[in-house]
């Protein structure tokens, strides 16, 4: 992930050491091993084995358990109701074993967690509990729009409950609480007041680091530039929280209306899709459209892809909880400077995006207004693209130092 490497990567800058600990099989879609070229080489790294199967198997046991009438089976919910707060759960028994194990060898002044997995969160506080040091717990996402929106997600009252008591106890353990908006860190604390917690909250955006910048010069995108045409990126996961269904029918609509146009398009989709997402981007083909639709890629590979853009498409859908959520590329997008089409709900991010480039926001419904944001750039009318000082407060180096502060504040006589 790339929150927690550029936080390992920075942080000795500003006088933090990091020792990491992970798991020695990960049961994941996909892995990116160029990210390990950016990590100190003495970084200390303990591994903890996960008694979970392979990530093939539980999409297998996934796909197997959906019958036609769309309820999950018996085996599934049985499954999903057990593992929580998700499947990571057979990652902590041998993850405390073995953090209790660096903790002794090698000292500590504070553990700092991140989710998801929300798993993790809990084998934070374990350890928390054990060494009695202070405990920094990182939200990349919210516990409870994960737990609403992702695609194995299981349901029900008796889940909701378990997954509340342990989001209200591992809040109750945390010194500091972190997330990557304003209204998530303001929901957290809610949450955590709530929960009888008094750790600090703080916000510390995704971002972007002029380092990837610089190793994707040089570097081939993941679909070669066609001269002539005009080329929309989107990259990233595509799942029920990033659905690409309003694209789509602005898309379609635009070739409804000025064929010529859409027949312009390149349409360049690079990253991990569920087969909802994937249906969604068939029915393009029929109307002229070139769809390069692409696994997910190494990050130099994406930034190189996302520098060929004309323009870059950022996607939230309009679900409940959605206006609290930041994509992490935004951070990349407004730093390549490209224009960026944001179709998401009123929020923080659309804000966002408003102010670095005067406009190209719109919410999911308005197909209208996308198709017509699209038409003018196939027809070749310069659209508004991110200033230079819109990305700068977001770079990575100054996020670690922002994390950086919080630690200090959480050990007797640090030097902030």
């Amino acid at each position: 992930m790339q929150r927690p490497v550029k936080f390992t990567r920075y942080l000795p800058e500003f006088g933090w050491d990091v020792s990491v600990l992970q798991a020695a099989n990960p049961s994941v879609p996909l892995l990116d091993h160029s990210l390990l070229k950016e990590l100190p080489s003495d970084l200390v790294v303990a591994r903890a084995r996960t008694f979970e199967p392979s990530y093939a198997a539980k999409q297998a046991m996934h796909t197997e358990a959906k019958p036609r009438h769309g309820r999950p089976s018996l085996l599934r919910r049985v499954a999903g109701t057990l593992l929580q707060p998700d499947p990571q759960i057979l990652w902590l028994p041998d993850a405390i074993r073995v953090g209790r194990r660096l903790l002794k060898q090698l000292p500590h002044d504070v553990i700092l967690a991140t989710a998801p997995s929300y798993t993790n969160l809990l084998v934070g506080a374990a350890l928390a509990r054990w060494s009695g040091l202070p405990l920094v717990s990182d939200f990349r996402d919210e516990w409870d729009i994960s737990s609403t929106y992702w695609e194995t997600a299981t349901q029900g009252q008796v889940v909701h409950r378990v997954q509340q008591r342990m989001q209200r106890s591992v809040l109750r353990r945390s010194r500091a609480i972190i997330a990557t908006t304003k209204a998530s860190t303001e929901r957290l604390a809610s949450r955590a007041e709530a929960a009888g917690s008094t750790a600090s909250s703080h916000c510390i955006y995704n971002g972007w680091d002029a380092h990837d910048l610089g190793a994707a010069e040089g570097t081939s995108p993941a679909h070669p530039i066609v001269e002539g045409r005009i080329r929309l990126v989107y990259t990233g996961t595509l799942w029920n929280l990033t659905s690409i269904a309003p694209l789509v029918a602005a898309i379609e609509r635009l070739a409804r209306s000025a064929p010529s146009l859409a027949a312009r398009l390149d349409l360049v989709v690079v990253g991990r899709k569920t087969p909802e997402q994937q249906a969604h981007l068939a029915p393009l083909q029929s109307l002229g459209v070139v769809v390069a639709d692409l696994p997910y890629c190494d990050h130099p590979v994406a930034i190189a892809t996302m520098q060929t853009a004309d323009a870059l498409v950022l996607l939230l859908s309009d679900v409940p909880g959605a206006e609290r959520v930041a994509p992490a590329k935004v951070f990349e997008y407004l730093a390549v400077q490209r224009p960026i089409l944001a179709i998401l709900p009123d929020g923080e991010i659309a804000a966002l995006v408003r102010d670095a480039q005067g406009g190209g926001h719109f919410h999911p419904s308005d197909h209208a207004g996308i198709a017509d944001w699209i038409g003018q750039l196939a027809a070749g009318q310069q659209s508004p693209k991110p200033s230079a000082a819109s990305s700068a407060r977001f770079e990575r180096r100054a996020l670690a130092g922002e994390l950086a502060d919080i630690l200090d504040s959480l050990v007797p006589g640090a030097t902030p």
